[in-house]
């Protein structure tokens, strides 16, 4: 793994979402230049990472073009890469968004596919050299939620993201570039997702570095049926991102940058004290 945690908390990635469709932020950063003063803003609170993204995987969305995500993401990477020296992530399914995003500045491709949406996807992470990160999910976005089931839930998310980090090591890919992410909200439902994160030890044990993403999702309503609006999840995020990290996650994907960073400060100050 090349990203290295603070001294005193896991790594936070901020979500900068250039699509006019994502579940909390879709339209908001309608320009490049919106979007650049958003990602620059996300860094001031604290982000360690930014993850770009130019699709919107929230259930029931409908893809993208390769054309037009590169369109919206590539020029975005670019101006934040002349800015920043950090760590930028392309949240994407497609090889070809991906190679675009590397060659503009990005360091990381944040797949919800795991490398299994194209036939080249592997071989084009091993190519590219990146961080690459691994999520589970079931079926594509536009109907993963329509009835998921499982057996043993994280037993099966736990074997499908060991199968998928042996095929990228036997593609090429670096073991130390590879996270690995139990897809929170991707074709599960509250019981699923409120499952993994009280076991997420189960997939920390696999020795990859995980990455814990539930900022602002609908598992929050599913406790608190008042949370319709994503933007009011805030305390629901927190203690997810919190329980996360208490059980072993190295990175959590948010939108609340500063107040989870603040979180996370608190919980390593706690833990210092005892």
């Amino acid at each position: 793994m090349s990203l290295q945690s603070p001294v005193n908390r896991p790594l936070v990635m901020g979500i900068v979402n250039v699509t006019p469709d994502s579940f909390s932020d879709g339209g908001r950063l309608p320009t490049t230049e919106a979007a650049l003063e958003q990602a620059l803003r996300l860094i001031e609170q604290g982000a360690d990472v930014l993850d770009i993204g130019g699709e919107s995987t929230r259930p029931g969305s409908d893809p993208v073009g390769e054309a037009e995500e590169i369109a919206r993401t590539q020029p975005l990477i670019a101006a934040l890469r002349a800015r920043w020296d950090g760590a930028i992530s392309i949240d994407t399914m497609k090889p070809g968004v991906a190679r675009a995003a590397v060659a503009a500045g990005a360091t990381m491709w944040n797949d919800v596919s795991a490398l299994a949406h194209a036939p080249d996807s592997l071989a084009t992470a091993a190519e590219l050299g990146c961080e690459v990160v691994l999520m589970h999910m079931k079926g594509a976005p536009k109907t993963m939620q329509d009835d998921p089931h499982y057996d043993d839930v994280v037993a099966e998310v736990t074997a499908h993201l060991a199968a998928r980090a042996d095929a990228a090591i036997a593609a090429g890919v670096a073991r130390d570039r590879i996270w690995l992410d139990p897809g929170i909200g991707f074709a599960k439902s509250t019981t699923h997702n409120l499952t993994l994160t009280a076991r997420l030890e189960a997939l920390v044990a696999l020795s990859y570095p995980v990455l814990y993403a539930a900022s602002r999702k609908r598992t929050i309503q599913g406790v608190d049926e008042t949370a319709v609006d994503p933007r009011d999840r805030l305390g629901g995020s927190l203690a997810l991102a919190l329980e996360g990290t208490r059980r072993g996650a190295r990175m959590v994907r948010v939108h609340d940058v500063r107040e989870t960073v603040q979180a996370l400060q608190l919980q390593a100050a706690l833990a210092a004290s005892a």
